[in-house]
């Protein structure tokens, strides 16, 4: 994202150039420069030990790269992640605009650094370059390299690290702001309550239930609380039919499945059909199997599995939202296993499991959707009674439910955790905006500090080991240089072999 800085920059006299004034004439100024100088002596330290541990990294993925060792290391495996890109699937094209704001920040931060350091070793700046790389913006600040030689080393020092320093800062503000934003935000916004709607893809399952503005209540009973909330959920429900589909043929029964106590006279009017008879019920119906209802066991109770495992003689087709509005059986239910408790249905009805096919979670949705000041009103003051005829005559929510992969359902719905107190044009998407600029200003200038510490030509991990390595007075000039050119060769050639390797990944 940025060039060659200051090395190098200029080998001819600059005799006639008119320096940033070493002596400091007012005390103000004598202060500010001693601040500064301790601020960027810290940035000094953590430069060198973010050197240090990059380069572990670099040595830790060449060998896993030669198959040498593992990858359980979870704290290296996401650094490396962080060095060598993400996956495209973490950012989509419409953040493309938060990834270039991020990026104007990030190396804006880096060459302040840079350029605050530089003044206040007394060097002055010759010209501040903005440029493009493909699509990404980047900057330059250019020092007089004559200068720079002549200065101590651990000045010098202080100048090469001030821009991987200020990029931790940035990473650190935005850090702290993403806790403190609800604190911040709570006289405008409601946090935690339910997420709300920002956005329903056309393409998505969920378009003809729910738009813009309305409240995702619950999953599979299960209260949201938050869009964090929401993907937890989904994932566990993802996980949970995983398994069951695992350890069970989606025809055999037990009561470790979701089902509802359907009354015996609707069971009648259905349309069923045998098991073996391969055929499907009518695309406007799901299909429902038989399973029984007992207390809830044990976790040594496994002598009754063999019973309960049967596989059911008909195969029943109900109409899920009449379904959905009944008593839950079966010890399936999230809801269930959270409060510890099963069901047995009544004599009059039948607990009915829905058909979990192979890839297709079944998964019940409760929606509020505030149109009015009273169903706002009625949402907050009792949520868990969304299903209610009151709530459904006034047409402020309801429940459906949703059959298919709940991760295309997810990546569908784009959702905020705040809720505005007041209707503001816009302001149900602000916390998003502010939320999505802070969490890739984080990640774009984490990035840029991991990438300058690299020890690579022309970033500024070269500038950073050149001005490290004449500290180390018993090693001689011409070691300390075969040294430097060895360290720079060799993580320059693994850096580029893990780029490619990684690009090759993503695209194969």
């Amino acid at each position: 994202m940025e060039g060659r800085r200051f090395r190098r920059f200029s080998r001819r006299s600059h005799t006639n150039q008119t320096l940033l004034p070493l002596r400091v004439t007012h005390l103000s100024n004598t202060v500010s420069c001693w601040y500064l100088r301790v601020w960027f002596s810290v940035g000094t330290g953590f430069s060198l030990a973010t050197l240090f541990g990059v380069t572990l990294v670099l040595l830790w993925e060449l060998a896993r790269f030669l198959s040498l060792f593992g990858s359980n290391y979870e704290i290296i495996s996401l650094l490396s992640d962080t060095l060598f890109g993400y996956s495209p699937s973490v950012f989509s094209l419409a953040d493309a605009g938060y990834i270039c704001i991020s990026t104007v920040i990030s190396v804006a931060a880096h060459e302040l650094g840079h350029a605050l350091s530089a003044t206040s070793e007394g060097i002055q700046i010759e010209y501040i370059a903005v440029f493009l790389a493909v699509l990404f913006p980047g900057a330059l600040v250019a020092f007089n390299n004559e200068v720079l030689q002549a200065l101590p080393r651990v000045a010098a020092l202080r100048i090469y690290c001030a821009g991987i320093w200020h990029n931790a800062v940035i990473c650190a503000a935005c850090a702290l702001a993403m806790f403190l934003l609800p604190l911040i935000l709570y006289p405008i916004y409601i946090r935690a309550e339910s997420p709300m709607v920002l956005d329903v893809s056309s393409a998505s399952p969920l378009f003809k239930y729910i738009s813009p503005g309305d409240f995702i209540v619950s999953l599979d009973g299960i209260r949201i609380h938050d869009a964090e909330e929401w993907m937890e959920i989904t994932n566990l429900l993802h996980q949970q039919t995983n398994k069951n589909l695992e350890d069970y043929e989606y025809l055999k029964v037990d009561n470790r499945r979701k089902g509802y106590c359907v009354p015996r006279s609707l069971i009648q009017e259905s349309y069923h059909i045998r098991s073996d008879a391969r055929n499907y019920c009518p695309d406007e119906l799901s299909s429902f199997v038989t399973m029984p209802c007992l207390p809830l066991r044990t976790s040594n109770d496994t002598s009754s599995d063999d019973n309960n495992e049967k596989t059911t003689d008909y195969i029943y087709c109900l109409n899920a939202k009449d379904v959905v509005e009944l008593k839950k059986c079966g010890d399936g239910w999230m809801e269930i296993a959270s409060n510890g408790s099963s069901c047995s249905c009544l004599e009059e009805a039948s607990c009915l499991a829905p058909i979990q096919i192979p890839g297709l979670t079944w998964t019940e949705i409760k929606y509020a959707r505030p149109l009015s000041l009273k169903c706002l009103q009625l949402m907050r003051e009792s949520l868990s009674s969304i299903n209610s005829s009151k709530f459904e005559e006034l047409g402020c929510g309801g429940t459906f439910v949703f059959i298919g992969d709940v991760f295309s359902m997810t990546n569908s719905v784009r959702l905020t955790s705040y809720q505005p107190r007041w209707s503001i044009p816009f302001g149900a998407y602000l916390p998003d905006v502010i939320e999505k600029l802070l969490k890739f200003t984080f990640h774009v200038s984490l990035m840029l500090a991991l990438l300058n510490s690299l020890p690579v030509y022309f970033l500024d991990g070269e500038s950073i080991l050149e001005g490290f390595l004449p500290i180390f007075r018993l090693i001689g000039p011409r070691k300390r240089e075969t040294l430097l050119r060895s360290f720079l060769l060799g993580g320059t050639c693994i850096t580029f072999l893990l780029f490619v390797r990684r690009i090759l990944l993503v695209i194969l």
